[in-house]
C-alpha cells in the first residue's frame, strides 16, 4: 500500500512539473542544493549525485569521468525526488539555475569528447539544463553542455572508459570529415578528409551520432567503418582502442604516450612513459618538427604529419631542449 501511496505521489508531482513547466524545476533545482557555487550537484539517484566539478569535491566518490569532469558521490542526507533521464527528443528546454530561466534549444549537438553541445541562448554556468517536466537533458559547463547520453552512460557504466578508432571528425556541408588521424595507432588506416559513410553497416547522419558509437563502443572490439575517398569507397575494419584524450583532458594524440597538456601547451601531467626523456611539470613545449606549435590543433596538425618520429623543442625557464619522440 505504501509503495503505491508513493508512486502516485511521484506522478502527481510528475504531472505537476510539466503543467507549472519551468518554474517547478528551478525550484527542484533550489530544494535539492542541485547548484552551490560554481558546482553542479543533481541527485540522479535518492542517495547519488552527479557532480561537475573542476576540483574535487568533498564527497564520498564512488566514480570519476576525467574527460566530463563528473563525479558520482553518495549523497547521505539524500533527495527524495531524484532528477530523471529519458529517451525522449525534447526540442524546446532551458537552460535553469537558481535565479534563471533562458528557454532556447540546442542547436549544435555534442560531438563526442572534440566539442561540447551549444545552446542557442546565451548560458549562465554552471546551470541544468531540463525540459518542461524537469527530465535531466544536460549540464552547461565552460566548455559547453554535456548531454545527456553520456549523462546517463556515465551513471550506469562500471568502467569510466572510452572508444577511439584514431580519428577526429567535424560536421562539413553535410558531410563527416576526418579533420586529425592519429599516428601512434599502429597501422591507422584512415586519412584526413576521409569521408565518414557508415559505421558497422549503418548509415552516419552526422558527426555527432559517429562519435557516440565509436565511444560507446566496447574496447578491443572490432568495428567496420566504410569512408569515401576521392571517388573510391573503402570498408576498413578497424581496433577499438582506448581514448585518452578529450573533453576536459587534453587531446593532442601524445595523451596515450603519457603526457597531458594545459591550452598553452605547458605539461600538466607525466605518466610513467615519459619519465625517461628528462620532461617536468611546467616544461612548455615551443615547436613540433621545427615548426611553432601554440594549440592543440597546431600539435596534432604537425605531428600527424610525420610517420617515424616526431623532434619536439620544450622550453624550461631560460634552457630549451629537444625530445625525439618515436612513433612505434
Amino acid at each position: 500500500m505504501f509503495r503505491v501511496v508513493s508512486l502516485l505521489t511521484l506522478l502527481f508531482i510528475t504531472l505537476s512539473a510539466c503543467n507549472l513547466g519551468y518554474y517547478s524545476c528551478k525550484k527542484k533545482i533550489i530544494d535539492s542544493s542541485s547548484i552551490v557555487a560554481k558546482t553542479i550537484q543533481i541527485p540522479v539517484k535518492r542517495h547519488q549525485r552527479v557532480i561537475f566539478s573542476r576540483t574535487t569535491p568533498k564527497y564520498k566518490i564512488i566514480k570519476y569521468d576525467p574527460f566530463l569532469s563528473l563525479y558520482l558521490v553518495e549523497d547521505k542526507k539524500g533527495f527524495r525526488y531524484p532528477f530523471k533521464i529519458n529517451n525522449r527528443t525534447s526540442k524546446n528546454l532551458a537552460s535553469l539555475t537558481n535565479n534563471s530561466i533562458l528557454e532556447g534549444r540546442i542547436v549544435k549537438r555534442q560531438i563526442g569528447l572534440d566539442s561540447f553541445a551549444t545552446f542557442s541562448q546565451c548560458f549562465f554556468v554552471p546551470s541544468v539544463l531540463t525540459d518542461n517536466c524537469c527530465f535531466l537533458e544536460g549540464i552547461a559547463t565552460p566548455k559547453g553542455i554535456i548531454e545527456k547520453a553520456y549523462i546517463k552512460r556515465f551513471i550506469k557504466a562500471k568502467d569510466i572508459s572510452y572508444g577511439d578508432i584514431g580519428i577526429r571528425v567535424i560536421n562539413e556541408n553535410k558531410k563527416i570529415i576526418v579533420k586529425a588521424c592519429d599516428p601512434f595507432i599502429k597501422d591507422n588506416p584512415f586519412k584526413k578528409n576521409d569521408c565518414i559513410v557508415a559505421f558497422n553497416s549503418h548509415r552516419v547522419k552526422s558527426a555527432s551520432s559517429f562519435m557516440q558509437n565509436v565511444l560507446f563502443s566496447k574496447i578491443d572490439s572490432i568495428c567496420r567503418i566504410r569512408v569515401k575517398r576521392g571517388n573510391s569507397f573503402i570498408t576498413f575494419k578497424v581496433f577499438v582502442h582506448k581514448r585518452y584524450g578529450g573533453g576536459y583532458v587534453s587531446d593532442t594524440f601524445l595523451e596515450q604516450k603519457g603526457i597531458y597538456f594545459s591550452k598553452n601547451l605547458v605539461v600538466v601531467k607525466l605518466e610513467k612513459g615519459f619519465k625517461n626523456y628528462g620532461l617536468k611539470i611546467g616544461d612548455r613545449l615551443i615547436k613540433v618538427n621545427s615548426v611553432y606549435v601554440k594549440s592543440e590543433a597546431d600539435l596534432r596538425k604537425y605531428i600527424e604529419n610525420f610517420k617515424d618520429f616526431s623532434s619536439l623543442l620544450f622550453e624550461r625557464e631560460d634552457f630549451q631542449f629537444f625530445v625525439n619522440l618515436k612513433y612505434s
